[in-house]
């Protein structure tokens, strides 16, 4: 979940381009970590020249500049300018959540070897770090941090050594950080991401990515690493997605990848299609606040060209199998299972409403990191789609990896291009919402419900479930979504208002029924992230099997009602309304536009434009967005970095 960043220019550049390369990319990767930061340099001023790197295997006092700070970027910043640093031709850099040892000075990356010639960092959890790590000590070598990524620092150090020893009896100098990396890289059990520099070697950064992400930017005459795009997006679109299990090398002129093996390998070019101004913050005040207000245009923009014009079929963005054996095989499906984590869990349970009205399958919703552990009955006849934000979460990944293993079909939704997931799925369903920065999501969250709509309606209409003229019937409505959120996201200020009232609350429930239900689920879980308060969302139908012993005098308690499209529903909700008032609740309730019962029933009502049902959620979850983002900012919270959260879970 960490962010790491790496950076090489040609050599004895007067300037310190790489430390501001460096700081750069960790302000765009922040969201992944914030419990510490860090950055490595060498080269240039005061290093050896090539001369003596031929002649001399070690040279005394040549050593990498590192600082690393506990906190937030700012804390490493500050460290910067009271000590500053030597100009670089190569960096790496890392901000941190933690996982091995407290978020201190000591823990933090990069971490370096006994000599401080190497330096390294980490994304990742080294499973096998303690029998590695007593292995060193009985050795000699001494350790300062509880971490795991240390284990890799002196382990690097040591194969660096082992190789040029064995090159000294030829009296020829090698400095093989790739090699030194390759055999480290297959000792280690876990996931790992591992980026490295040598002070005798300032022209290369060596990376190792094992179920971790890991993405090359290529410049000219420079060239980047990076956890994310965002880390390299400010200086180039041009890009080279990892496969498992490789070693990439980039110096300032090339970029050479081999496998754990040392087997040459080719990577996946492609181009990011949106630029850094996409990732600030735009003149807002965070970028959660940006993000709800571009909800409309995300949501269009996963919408945008999905029919393909020569068969006038639906398309998904990318096949990695042949496309009409594909389509085959979606025909013989007869269950389908969605695996995701968090708010993309929510998102899976909204589609499993429409697949299975629209396509008449069974859909099953899986938390991925239960999946595979419960022996599921899964088959070739099965479909799992799973949905992920990042496209490397590893729970989500680790299941589809399961899946597949038992001859399921796989699609991935995703918002990230040459992430791991879409690559490992036979077919992929980009949302196209433009980076998601702040770590609690929600433009996310309606862009992937979107795209699980588009995957349901392209199963309907290839399975002869709907015909086309009601597919496009579907979509024409879909089409008038992103101008009804706005009228929604418009209530920004006045629903500020109202949770600026609320401050206080240590409490607060949320009910819903049919797919107003896994709404309120979200709605509760983003009141968890940013406000740390109770928060629970419940089906409106259990409220009398247990949860209405919680409602008590002026418990806020948000009710998405049902559109009057669905009036058995409706008026269900309405007593669950009346039930909870009885009780002294004040209810919030999300109802449609001319919802005369709401109005009559509920304290306050956000007013919902028409819609069909199944489609409500699109409009349903932005003010309870908005609401808990009120309410974390009027406590003084900091919404775009939660505490203990970081955006991506790369682990297990």
């Amino acid at each position: 979940m960490c962010g790491i960043v790496g950076f090489v220019q040609q050599k004895n550049v007067a300037d310190n381009f790489p430390l501001e390369v460096c700081l750069h990319g960790l302000k765009r990767l922040e969201y992944r970590g914030y419990d510490s930061a860090g950055v490595a340099l060498a080269g240039s001023a005061g290093f050896a020249t090539d001369a003596q790197l031929e002649n001399t295997i070690a040279i005394p006092g040549f050593k990498t500049q590192v600082r690393k700070k506990a906190g937030r970027l700012d804390n490493l910043e500050e460290e910067i300018r009271q000590h500053p640093t030597l100009p670089a031709s190569v960096a790496i850099a890392h901000t941190r959540w933690a996982t091995h040892g407290k978020p201190n000075d000591i823990n933090a990356h990069p971490h370096v070897s006994n000599d401080n010639r190497i330096a390294l960092i980490h994304n990742g959890i080294i499973e096998n770090a303690n029998s590695l790590r007593d292995e060193l000590e009985s050795e000699g070598i001494n350790f300062s941090s509880s971490t795991d990524t240390e284990v890799a620092a002196h382990l690097l150090r040591r194969e660096l050594g082992r190789i040029e020893a064995e090159s000294a009896a030829e009296a020829k100098y090698t400095c093989d950080l790739t090699e030194a990396m390759r055999r480290i890289a297959v000792l280690f059990s876990g996931t790992f991401t591992l980026l490295a520099i040598d002070a005798l070697n300032p022209e290369v950064v060596v990376g190792a990515r094992h179920d971790s992400p890991l993405v090359v930017g290529v410049g000219d005459g420079m060239n980047f690493l990076g956890s994310d795009v965002a880390a390299f997006i400010e200086y180039t679109n041009q890009a080279i997605a990892l496969g498992q299990d490789q070693i990439v090398t980039i110096t300032p002129e090339s970029i050479d990848i081999i496998d754990f093996d040392g087997v040459p390998q080719i990577g996946e070019k492609f181009e990011v299609n949106w630029d850094a101004a996409l990732a600030s913050k735009g003149g807002y005040r965070t970028f959660m606040e940006k993000e709800i207000r571009e909800e409309p245009r995300a949501i269009a923009d996963t919408l945008l060209g999905r029919i393909d014009p020569s068969t006038k079929r639906l398309k998904l963005d990318e096949m990695n199998v042949d496309e009409e054996t594909f389509a085959q095989n979606m025909r013989k499906i007869d269950k389908i299972i969605i695996v995701a984590c968090g708010t993309a869990s929510y998102a899976g349970f909204v589609t499993k409403y429409a697949i299975e009205h629209w396509c008449r399958i069974p859909v099953e919703v899986e938390l991925a990191h239960e999946f595979r552990y419960r022996d599921p009955i899964v088959n070739a006849k099965s479909l799992v789609i799973s949905i992920s934000q990042s496209g490397e979460t590893m729970d989500t990944i680790m299941a589809v990896r399961h899946a597949k293993e038992q001859g399921a079909q796989t699609i991935s939704i995703c918002n990230s291009q040459g992430a791991a997931l879409p690559r490992e799925s036979d077919a992929t369903l980009y949302t196209h919402a433009g980076p998601e920065v702040a770590v609690a999501s929600t433009k996310a969250f309606v862009a992937q419900i979107t795209a699980s709509y588009i995957i349901g309606l392209y199963l309907a209409s290839i399975r002869g479930n709907m015909y086309n003229d009601e597919v496009q019937n579907v979509l024409d409505e879909l089409d008038e979504i992103p101008e009804k959120v706005q009228m929604l996201v418009d209530q920004f200020d006045s629903i500020t208002r109202l949770a600026d009232y609320y401050s206080d609350v240590e409490s607060v429930l949320f009910l819903g029924r049919h797919v107003g239900y896994p709404v309120a689920l979200e709605g509760a879980l983003k009141l968890k992230e940013l406000a740390y308060i109770h928060a629970e969302g419940f089906a409106a139908g259990e409220l009398k099997h247990g949860p209405i012993a919680l409602i008590q005098e002026d418990l806020p308690v948000f009710v998405i009602l049902p559109p009057l499209d669905r009036p058995e529903l409706h008026s269900k909700v309405i007593s669950n309304i009346q039930e909870v008032k009885a009780r002294g609740a004040r209810v919030f309730a999300i109802a449609e536009e001319g919802d005369t019962t709401a109005i009559e029933h509920a304290d306050i009502v956000f007013k919902r434009p028409k819609c069909p049902s199944l489609l409500a959620p699109l409009l349903d979850v932005v003010p309870l967005q908005i609401f808990a983002y009120a309410l974390a900012t009027a406590k003084g919270l900091d919404v775009d970095q939660p505490r203990n959260l970081a955006k991506s879970v790369t682990v297990e």
